[in-house]
């Protein structure tokens, strides 16, 4: 079944792509499967790794690359076989990590850290899947991906807040959450920088006794106690 839209995005095609030198091209999206979802992206964050990725900081990148993972947008093909009860036009999110095996014998994907699957853990970009075909991110105008790694966004979060919860978010949330973070804990966050603000804010939100930001500057005194 061919769509009425075309996957097009900010492909960078060697390490000058992290100075800015990218350019807007179309290119073949993973073979659809009925569990896949297409999202209309509406909104994409912006994230140190993109840059990494872009300039092969990390290993070689598998140009051309669409970076961005932390995508929000509109379903708007559901697959039949598709998870969490996503239906056509459902503002949804995708963060770092778009597939992994979901083997029943799989330790990692049948509790819950899906991240740390050992046999087929597939980044939402610079990556690729089983069957060989690439992963590309949210500096597009389309994404497709397995819906296991598809969510919906609440009613009550701007899609432009939602976008950097769906990685730098759950960076500090997961950790905060697995801890026990709440009435009675003192929390200590390092950084007040991207991640460290959404440290600061969640620990306040989970009911921590006390918030202590750790900065090397005293103006981010200021912003820590707002």
């Amino acid at each position: 079944m061919s769509t009425d839209y075309k996957f097009q995005g900010w492909l960078g095609h060697d390490p000058s792509a992290a100075d800015g030198n990218m350019k807007w091209e179309a290119y073949e999206p993973k073979k659809w499967e009925e569990s896949d979802i297409d999202i209309k992206i509406t909104h994409c964050g912006i994230c140190g790794s993109d840059l990494h990725t872009l300039r092969s900081g990390w290993k070689p990148t598998i140009y051309p690359c669409c970076v961005g993972h932390e995508i929000v947008g509109h379903a708007v093909r559901v697959g039949s076989k598709a998870e969490g009860n996503i239906k056509t036009g459902d503002r949804v999110g995708v963060g770092a990590q778009s597939s992994s095996c979901l083997q029943p014998d799989c330790e990692q994907c049948t509790t819950s850290t899906e991240n740390h699957c050992q046999i087929a853990m597939v980044n939402t970009y610079d990556d690729k899947y089983p069957d060989g075909s690439k992963s590309y991110g949210g500096y597009a105008d389309y994404w497709r991906g397995p819906s296991h790694f598809v969510f919906k966004i609440p009613d009550q979060i701007a899609s432009e807040d939602a976008a950097p919860m769906l990685c730098g978010g759950v960076t500090l949330y997961s950790p905060l959450k697995r801890n026990g973070c709440g009435p009675g804990k003192k929390v200590g966050i390092i950084g007040l920088g991207g991640l460290g603000h959404f440290g600061v804010l969640y620990a306040k939100a989970l009911g921590a006794e006390k918030v202590v930001a750790i900065s090397r500057k005293e103006e981010k005194r200021e912003d820590a106690l707002k």
